[in-house]
């Protein structure tokens, strides 16, 4: 069973003076976690420090009782690794790149090494173009030759920044089943600005903005805190402004011409407006959206 990962107090400030983390803290536990947030919350750099590409300012992290900021070396040797930007060398065969990985993995065993490297290219369904240059793949194929590279070794700490970010819908779904395969029995940390990620991959789950942990617990029950407290309504473009003075708009979405609200408010705001049941679409969003003081909003 794989140890929990516990972030405590984490912070980062960068040299122009952005402050990426201010003082994180969580529990990552066994499974698929799904840290949630915009561009720029800080997602990447908290992803780049659990994987030891990057020093924190301040704060702690512990996988078991490995110590992740200062132990960096016994944590690569658990770590499987697949980053937002993944380069690969275009005029490789999968299979021989995978070989090579493995060797800096300390795969040494030639025997082992192929058995290892031929089931990963048939669990990520890459073994009918193993052949073939990673040059020619497409999105979705790199990405799953990535998380292939990644679950070299029998890592016990799987990190995934952005996985699914530009695929098709047909490569996001292989990419879903593929991370939901893998990820029972080991601690995963997905991170990603896709709400439907976390909504079919991740039962715990943490809502990130501006560097701050704005939400965190299992994901079936921030959606169930929600329910009774958001109302939609259609209306004219012309009118979300009003409406955003007066109400707590938390989405808004185009729909025949007009603008479909989400509102969220612990009464209907009135009579025309109709009970939504809501999703992780909603909490993410009320969530991220400041709260107005005006009467009537939910609070």
């Amino acid at each position: 069973m794989s140890p929990e990962m516990i972030i405590t107090n984490l912070s980062k400030t960068y040299p122009n003076g952005v402050r990426a983390l201010r003082d994180v803290s969580l529990s990552i536990g066994r499974g698929m976690f799904g840290l949630l947030g915009p561009n720029g919350a800080g997602k990447s750099t908290l992803m780049r420090t659990i994987a030891t590409l990057q020093e924190a300012d301040a704060g702690s992290i512990t996988l078991g009782d490995i110590d992740v900021l200062t132990q960096k070396d016994a944590v690569r040797r658990i770590l499987g690794y697949l980053p937002q930007e993944f380069g690969v060398y275009p005029k490789v065969s999968a299979e021989g790149m995978l070989h090579h990985l493995a060797i800096l993995k300390g795969l040494t065993n030639a025997t082992e090494r192929k058995d290892i490297v031929e089931g990963l290219l048939q669990q990520t369904n890459l073994y009918t173009v193993r052949k073939k240059h990673l040059g020619g793949f497409s999105g979705g194929m790199k990405q799953r030759f990535g998380i292939a590279q990644a679950l070299l070794g029998d890592p016990k700490l799987i990190v995934v920044d952005e996985p699914t970010a530009g695929l098709d819908p047909a490569e996001r779904l292989r990419f879903h089943n593929l991370l939901s395969a893998i990820g029972e029995n080991i601690v995963v940390i997905l991170s990603t600005h896709i709400v439907d990620d976390v909504s079919v991959l991740c039962n715990n789950m943490a809502i990130i903005s501006e560097g701050e942990v704005l939400l965190t617990g299992k994901r079936i029950d921030v959606v169930a805190g929600l329910q009774g407290k958001v109302w939609r309504k259609l209306i004219p473009r012309t009118d979300i402004a009003s409406y955003r003075q007066e109400l707590n708009v938390i989405s808004t979405r185009l729909l025949s011409g007009q603008s479909l609200i989400h509102v969220y408010s612990d009464i209907q705001p009135d009579a025309t407006f109709d009970a939504v049941e809501a999703d992780l679409e909603d909490v993410y969003f009320a969530t991220l959206e400041p709260q107005p003081t005006a009467t009537g909003a939910g609070g």
